[in-house]
């Protein structure tokens, strides 16, 4: 679910380079990373993410294993993380730069969630 931590993060992405490339996470990926479907599906998560003025293009992104492949087909310089990520993709500290940006605090899609479930 977008929410203005990702905005945020995506806004200092985009001030680190010149192009930004998201990938979105397919719904099939969603549902093996988080156990549950998520709440928009993945084409109207790719045309939010469109809708973007720091966005440049979007991709889907199938599998967390294909991360470098990603980088070498979308030439990226720089990969760009939440640091609840922190760690995790070092290992391609040899094809980019490997940056985590910390989150926007009290603010997450699980946390949304239930609050949205707990008013309706």
């Amino acid at each position: 679910m977008f929410h203005v931590g990702h905005l945020r993060l995506l806004g200092r992405a985009r001030k680190i380079g010149d192009w930004l490339a998201v990938g979105v996470s397919t719904d099939k990926l969603n549902i093996e990373k988080k156990g549950r479907e998520p709440v928009y599906t993945q084409s109207e998560r790719m045309e939010i993410l469109r809708g973007l003025k720091c966005v440049d293009s979007v991709f889907e992104e199938e599998s967390l294993e294909l991360k470098r492949k990603y980088i070498v087909e979308h030439e990226a310089n720089v990969l760009v993380m939440g640091d609840d990520w922190h760690g995790k993709f070092d290992d391609y500290a040899d094809l980019c730069e490997i940056v985590y940006f910390k989150r926007t605090p009290s603010v997450s899609t699980t946390e949304i969630i239930e609050k949205i479930g707990g008013s309706v």
